[in-house]
């Protein structure tokens, strides 16, 4: 069936979506690992699962049949890992799963042999940006990442300031699959991009790195951005990774703080509209087929 773009609002008629960013959890008032979540993000602060997911799409004249996501790590523990397996089991829509894994341990490969059974978990991620500069190059983590193999990929969140380091990281590992989360969240609001863009285009050879086109809406104004705002950093990926090193990311639910589920899709579906029908469906699944192994 050959696809066709509408404008916004009407139905958008796709056979398939592979949605490489989406968080699943069970709201806690009193664990620390929803301490990030402020007065000001109070829609986060309730259970978002499985189930929950479809709702997202279901008003939004989306017609996708087979539509599944990622199911990706938002908390720092084993527990967060078995979680997203045990709803990835019973659920078809969960494609794979990012989890965690202890980088601090000494025998880390250990924990990835337990893990090899579960087909589904396909690769591992920590919460890099809130840690200190210098944390990649901590002998354990490095050693952590080495140790992957090509039977899991890894997906890096940071932050602009922490692209140089990163660099350095998938340099030193050229068989190992990497994808930056969320571009590498530069300045939209502020529209402060330069050393970013200086930084996100070494990246540029490096085919063993990937990006997701994710997690957009909420660096620019949430309440007031516009589809202008994010034109030059979507170019700056689109030349730097091409069609075949991206991949469409939703990050539902904390898209929710600057748009609902339709507005995300159509901010990547409109960027990618000019370009053959082919690198559209490298971009909305087939990169990501390929990427996770699905």
């Amino acid at each position: 069936m050959l696809e066709t773009v509408s404008n916004f609002g009407d139905t958008i008629a796709t056979t398939e979506l592979i949605d490489t960013h989406v968080h699943f959890w069970q709201y806690d008032a009193k664990s620390p690992d929803f301490a990030w979540i402020t007065d000001e993000m109070k829609i986060l602060r309730q259970d978002y699962l499985p189930e929950n997911f479809p709702l997202a799409t279901a008003n939004t004249s989306m017609e996708i049949p087979n539509h599944r996501c990622i199911a990706v790590q938002a908390r720092e523990s084993m527990e967060e890992t078995m979680f997203l397996l045990a709803h990835a089991a019973t659920n078809p829509m969960i494609a794979g799963v990012v989890g965690w894994v202890d980088w601090n341990d000494l025998e880390v490969e250990k924990q990835y042999a337990k893990l090899r059974k579960f087909k589904k978990l396909k690769g591992f991620r920590h919460i890099i940006q809130d840690k200190p500069k210098g944390f990649m190059r901590n002998v354990f983590f490095a050693h952590a990442i080495a140790m992957l193999g090509t039977d899991f990929t890894y997906d890096l969140l940071i932050k602009p300031h922490l692209l140089a380091e990163a660099w350095n990281l998938v340099n030193d590992l050229p068989s190992q699959p990497f994808v930056i989360n969320h571009i590498a969240k530069p300045d939209i609001k502020g529209q402060q991009i330069e050393k970013w863009k200086n930084d996100i285009q070494k990246f540029k050879p490096n085919k063993n790195v990937s990006c997701k086109l994710s997690g957009m809406v909420t660096e620019a104004h949430w309440k007031q951005w516009k589809a202008q705002d994010f034109k030059e950093v979507l170019a700056v990926v689109y030349e730097t990774f091409g069609a075949d090193r991206l991949m469409y990311g939703s990050d539902w639910p904390v898209c929710l703080l600057a748009s609902d589920y339709k507005g995300v899709y159509h901010l990547v579906n409109d960027f990618i509209s000019t370009l053959s029908v082919a690198n559209q469906n490298k971009i909305r699944y087939k990169n990501a087929v390929k990427f996770y192994n699905l």
